[in-house]
């Protein structure tokens, strides 16, 4: 694929500077881009040494100043970068022949919409349902009574377990189990009693899964995605857990049982967060910090247990600081008791 200065600035409604002939095959980090290349820059470190990349064409912010340079300036550089990013992906996207594979496996009463791709080796049981125009790739499971809704992608060694519901445009990728059992038991009498898991998981539209994720289906009732939410890889939401609409969830986060993240909460990377914890609409909880209490809308923390960040920050930094502030306390107490001998280390 090749495109010119000229229609990427016209895709992004850029200010062409240089060539408007200059044409690019292909997208790449400033600090490895070629001269067949489109390079995004947004970084002051990247800003300030612009003449070091052989970039073919750069994409910079508005007021960048490009000498001897073929470049688009754009407002909001990474919204134009994702625009030609998806051009890309359009080009090497492939896609995956409709149709039932003759090794897949269809149960009972099984219903296929139109236009639906079930690859090698996959199984659908009996009375699942899968919707018009959906993909599902080589060896995944589909159990019994599930509901996949329109256009949604999975990708191969993907379990999708009985009686889940994924609604529209759902995406799913490599590793992923929906609807395992929910981690539940009763001890007694020296015995750990397991308490049946009948409830399931339902998914709302637009969201995107990453790979080896595993959402538990409920005690009763269901496990709830919200519309349009993204979960990256490595990611445990337990049974009973509701997530809201937009949010963000980052890889090794973990959400305990019956949790509730309001709208458009961001969880960073490693995030733990303990059972029966409420998290406001627009919280972002900073990476490796503890959730044992509820945070309230708006909120911005960090730290085990969480505190606000800027608190935390502070915290930390005094933490830091403990061993020279030891170290002068026991220098004032030896002034204020010089007869006394401090075997404090």
């Amino acid at each position: 694929m090749k495109l010119t200065a000229k229609e990427i600035s016209e895709r992004v409604g850029g200010e062409l500077i240089g060539n408007s002939e200059c044409a690019i095959t292909q997208v790449a980090p400033f600090e490895e881009a070629t001269f067949n290349d489109l390079s995004f820059v947004n970084q002051n470190e990247y800003l300030k040494n612009l003449s070091s990349s052989k970039a073919g064409i750069l994409l910079a912010p508005k007021g960048t100043p490009v000498e001897n340079r073929t470049a688009i300036l754009v407002e909001q550089p990474q919204i134009a970068f994702l625009k030609i990013l998806e051009i890309f992906a359009k080009e090497k996207k492939i896609h995956s022949e409709k149709g039932i594979h003759p090794t897949a496996f269809i149960g009972k009463g099984a219903e296929i919409g139109n236009e639906v791709s079930i690859g090698h080796y996959c199984v659908i049981e009996a009375g699942a349902r899968i919707g018009d125009g959906t993909e599902i790739n080589a060896f995944s499971y589909v159990g019994q009574k599930a509901i996949l809704g329109k256009d949604c992608k999975i990708y191969p060694h993907v379990t999708l377990r009985e009686e889940v519901l994924l609604h529209d445009r759902v995406i799913i990728h490599s590793g992923t189990v929906i609807g395992s059992d929910g981690f539940g038991y009763v001890t007694l009498d020296g015995a750990h009693h397991k308490i049946p898991q009948i409830g399931t998981v339902e998914i709302e539209d637009d969201v995107e899964i990453g790979s080896n994720v595993t959402i538990d289906r409920a005690t009763m009732g269901k496990t709830k995605i919200g519309q349009g939410s993204k979960i990256d890889n490595l990611v445990q939401i337990a049974h009973n857990v509701q997530i809201g609409q937009g949010c963000i969830i980052v890889a090794q986060a973990g959400i305990a049982g019956s949790s509730k993240l309001g709208k458009f909460v961001t969880l960073a990377g490693q995030v733990g967060v303990g059972d029966h914890v409420n998290i406001g609409d627009g919280a972002i909880v900073a990476a490796q910090s503890g959730i044992p209490n509820d945070v309230p809308n708006g909120s911005i923390v960090f730290g085990t247990p969480a505190r606000p960040i800027l608190k935390e920050r502070r915290i930390q930094v005094i933490i830091g600081k403990l061993p020279q502030i030891y170290d002068e306390f026991k220098k004032i107490k030896r002034i204020l008791n010089p007869n006394k001998n401090d075997s404090a280390s």
